[in-house]
């Protein structure tokens, strides 16, 4: 194990980190609620209705990854932050900027879409986002959306919706923060805010390297080192009757990774450019527009590969208050996707660069009145490739007792084809498929209990069909899959002691062959607990995954399997003073190293290993 100083150094380190409180404290990196304000009631998202909603009135499941627990560990890769909720499998081919695949509730990786203030960051040609090139550190919240939810965001949202809120500046201040770990590990963050009569500005700018860790359980592979840099930048107007911001944000960088014994390396480059604004026409009507643009650039070292990808969008909506319990919503995005790609092998060569338009018409009306909250919504999308889609969704939720309230809702959502599925004809791109289609519904309970315990429960069936598959060397439109599962939670918060299990169920079929689909365990499992306030904070985060179906090795049709796991992760934090932050983090405190996926011939992918790190935060 390659790491920066000897192992008795690095406990002493952490031991002094944690030994300057008498009572040391920490954030787990997990959904969790706040020390600082134990009533969830107050909790704010915007993912579920594209405004700000109390968490409470949602009749849906959503969850959130709280500005704390992102900010406690900047060097915390995103699958990791991710991987706190048990109703997400998160499959990571190795540790630090390998490919990571998001399985929300049992859908494909390219079922769940991933959003940055509304901007798509899925990738044009292969339907998921590169979640391990995405960096946090500008990020206050994580909302995750389970679901779908293809009436307000259009394809890929079958699964739900996972998004990154970034941090408006809300006073003048600066920091700067270093954190340094294991494999010769270490980030360094800065940053500044200045705020003055609604007008605001916000600069970032980060740096992260590491040596990295084998990828695979194979005897001689190599550490696959990862690095990357890049900054942010923010300047807005928020006033009664208006607002405006233009977002930057820009992250590049270096991955080592494996491909079936050979290693391989590539850089990257992704860049989002979000332009919004808000009017007020009257008390009661409110109109938002934005252009957005994402890129993402992959390019192979020492060959000529690379693949680019462009998501370029425009929106308006608006949203009428007509009464003081009912308001529509509706609005119109045109969305052009382009897939640039080059590929070049001894079995093929894959060579296009293609675009794909789309156009979609939204309306969703919301009721909330007497305990009861309604969301209705209908959405026309027209595609210039496989033609028009309509969807919609219906959902409830009624409070019906004080401390009691039951949801449901109902669906459709779609996934239309990448540029990859209609283009790469060598891989067996297809331009006549059509997509992906899902029908789902859902129930759910939620109960508060004696001495400050809270109960949530929900189950979901979700059926897809016209699965895009390959048939011999083609891709066709072919299978169907069942997702059958739920989920229960317990939450419990006593002053500033807290805990947090959540559970998750899952059976993933493929309706043809009445097979479980791969890389989806059936349980699922999350805990965090400990003590967090103003100063101090001390936690333990426990994430333990059942086994799960992989792929056969050719010729044999004999699947394989990947074992489950339990992982933990110790974080600790001390607010020295105002000014000063000394914190600790462990991920994967036992150092067990867990298979995420098989790789073939008897080899699997493995997890990074334990990371423990010691930082500091600066801040005026």
């Amino acid at each position: 194990m390659s790491i920066i100083f000897k192992p008795t150094t690095l406990v002493g380190a952490i031991a002094i980190a944690m030994g300057l409180s008498t009572t040391a404290v920490a954030q787990g990196l997990s959904v969790q609620p706040s020390a600082q304000s134990s009533n969830t009631l107050d909790t704010i998202v915007v993912t579920a209705t594209r405004s700000a909603e109390k968490i409470e009135n949602i009749p849906a499941r959503i969850s959130i990854i709280e500005p704390q627990i992102v900010e406690q560990s900047p060097i915390a890769e995103l699958p990791h932050l991710l991987m706190s909720d048990a109703a997400i499998n998160m499959v990571q081919n190795g540790g630090f900027g390998q490919i990571a695949s998001i399985f929300t509730r049992g859908t494909n990786s390219a079922h769940t879409l991933i959003l940055r203030d509304g901007v798509r960051l899925n990738s044009a040609t292969t339907g998921a986002a590169s979640l391990a090139f995405l960096d946090t550190t500008d990020i206050k919240q994580i909302e995750v959306l389970k679901g779908p939810a293809s009436v307000l965001y259009g394809t890929d949202a079958i699964g739900g919706v996972v998004q990154l809120i970034s941090q408006t500046p809300e006073k003048n201040a600066a920091f700067v923060t270093g954190e340094i770990g294991e494999h010769k590990t270490y980030k360094s963050v800065i940053g500044a805010d200045l705020v003055e009569n609604g007008v605001y500005a916000q600069i970032r700018g980060q740096r992260l390297e590491t040596a990295g860790t084998p990828v695979t359980n194979r005897s001689n592979s190599e550490n696959a080192s990862y690095d990357q840099k890049g900054y942010s930048a923010k300047l807005g107007v928020d006033q009664e009757r208006f607002a405006a911001s233009l977002d930057y944000s820009e992250n590049q960088g270096y991955s080592d990774y494996d491909n079936y014994g050979t290693p391989l390396s590539q850089d990257f480059k992704n860049e989002i450019i979000n332009l919004k604004s808000r009017v007020n026409i009257t008390p009661n009507i409110v109109v938002n527009a934005r252009l957005s643009q994402f890129k993402e650039e992959l390019q192979q070292n020492n060959s000529p590969d690379f693949v680019h990808s462009k998501t370029q969008e425009a929106e308006i909506y608006s949203k009428w208050q007509f009464t003081p319990a009912q308001n529509l919503l509706a609005g119109v995005s045109h969305k052009n996707i382009e897939g640039d790609v080059l590929s070049i092998s001894e079995w093929s060569t894959v060579k296009y660069n293609e675009d794909v338009a789309t156009t979609g018409y939204f309306v969703q009306h919301q009721y909330q009145d007497h305990g009861l909250n309604t969301q209705v919504g209908i959405r026309v999308e027209d595609n210039k490739k496989f033609g028009t889609k309509t969807v919609g969704q219906a959902a409830a939720r009624y409070q019906i007792f004080p401390l009691t309230s039951i949801y449901t809702n109902i669906g459709t959502a779609f996934r239309a084809p990448t540029t990859n599925d209609l283009y790469a004809i060598s891989w067996g791109g297809n331009p006549n498929l059509k997509p992906e289609e899902s029908f789902s519904y859902e129930i759910g309970l939620d109960q508060k209990l004696a001495h400050n315990l809270s109960l949530g429960f929900s189950a979901y069936r979700n059926q897809v069909t016209d699965l895009i598959t390959y048939s011999g060397m083609h891709l066709i439109n072919l299978n169907k899959a069942t997702f059958t599962g739920g989920e229960l939670g317990l939450k419990w918060q006593q002053d500033e002691l807290f805990l947090n299990l959540s559970y998750a169920y899952v059976q993933a079929k493929n309706d043809e062959t009445k097979d479980d689909l791969t890389r989806r365990p059936r349980q699922s499992a999350t805990l965090t607990t400990g003590w967090q306030d103003e100063q101090f904070g001390i936690s333990a985060s426990v994430s333990a995954k059942s086994k799960s179906k992989d792929f056969a090795d050719y010729p044999s049709t004999t699947p394989t399997t990947t074992p489950g796991y339990v992982t933990t992760d110790v974080n600790a934090y001390w607010n020295v003073n105002p000014n000063v932050k000394l914190f600790t983090n462990i991920q994967n405190i036992g150092d067990v190293n867990y298979k995420t996926a098989y790789n073939g011939s008897n080899i699997y992918y493995i997890n990074g290993g334990r990371l423990a790190s010691v930082g500091v935060t600066l801040k005026y």
